[in-house]
């Protein structure tokens, strides 16, 4: 299968170590150092499961220098830059690719269809744990990769056999690939843990070892969870397991000193996913009269104590 993964980070860096090494035709859209050092060197691909692997077999260039025709564009990029990822979309996709954004945001894909009407978007999600360790490098700190994407409720399916296709690629390239029927309910249940965890950890300024015992820290972001939850039942969602049961196990098994990437972004002070992560909630907490104080709490503080950019 022919991909484009618009966006090097260690979410994209991820996908597109996997899937080229696979045998895959694989083109990454990167920029600055990090393009210059895939491009001289390969990407490097770090992980504590399966070594350090150099893949050669991929193609790095700017969005601007893409002029491929891919079955899938893989979009990875963060919140604030979906702007970017949409002005690609409009000008060098077509309506024979399908467009799957894996952002850590609630309903991107809806959003970017929206725009981009003449094309197919759906909605998906991603479980990994990645970031740039550096220029041409990615550390993929935790073998846990799956890849959820589904047709939202009364979207038309087009491109169907590219987008069942597609789960067979991603399991053979040794990602867990699912192709939902439920993708809404999917892609709030990734949201119920990544939010969370972002926010708690922001707030409290904490890595992972303090959410994973007894204490505020962890009381919180269980309470964060539960607001989740609550604006998905609002939602007329039906959860299958417990989220806040299921967040935490999650929570507990990650490596200890891991933090999120918006974290990460807020201690270097720039642009995060703030807006995307809290703010988003309270405006969707508004929009189903949902109460959602522990999220109020931390989007007041965010506006207090961050330089917002979105």
């Amino acid at each position: 299968m022919k991909f484009c993964i618009f966006g090097a980070g260690g979410t994209g860096g991820v996908l597109a170590a996997y899937l080229a090494m696979a045998g895959n035709d694989v083109t990454l859209i990167a920029r600055g150092n990090h393009l210059a050092a895939i491009r001289e060197q390969g990407l490097t691909l770090h992980t504590n499961h399966r070594g350090t692997e150099v893949i050669k077999n991929l193609t790095a260039c700017t969005a601007a220098e893409y002029e491929d025709v891919p079955d899938v564009c893989f979009v990875c990029v963060k919140y604030y830059n979906i702007e970017d990822a949409i002005d690609f979309a409009r000008e060098k996709l077509g309506k024979d690719t399908l467009i799957v954004p894996v952002l850590n945001v609630f309903g991107t894909g809806g959003m970017m269809q929206e725009k981009l009407p003449e094309l197919t978007c759906l909605d998906g999600c991603i479980y990994v744990m990645g970031q740039i360790e550096a220029p041409g490098v990615i550390y993929q700190s935790d073998k846990m990769l799956r890849v959820i994407y589904g047709y939202r409720p009364g979207q038309e399916q087009k491109l169907l056999p590219i987008a069942q296709e597609l789960e067979k690629v991603l399991q053979a390239a040794e990602i867990r690939g699912h192709f939902s029927d439920n993708i809404i309910r999917d892609a709030l249940q990734k949201f119920a843990y990544v939010s969370p965890a972002g926010a708690a950890g922001a707030y409290f300024n904490v890595t992972s070892d303090k959410l994973q015992q007894e204490g505020p820290e962890r009381e919180m972001f269980a309470g964060l969870i539960r607001e989740v939850v609550a604006l998905g039942k609002a939602m007329g969602i039906a959860f299958e397991r417990d989220l806040v049961e299921t967040g935490l196990s999650i929570m507990d098994v990650l490596k200890p000193g891991s933090t999120t990437s918006m974290q990460r972004d807020i201690l270097r002070g720039g642009k995060s996913e703030f807006a995307g992560l809290v703010t988003r909630v309270v405006e969707l907490g508004e929009t189903y009269h949902v109460p959602v104080p522990l999220y109020q709490k931390i989007n007041e503080w965010g506006k207090e104590h961050l330089q917002l950019h979105g």
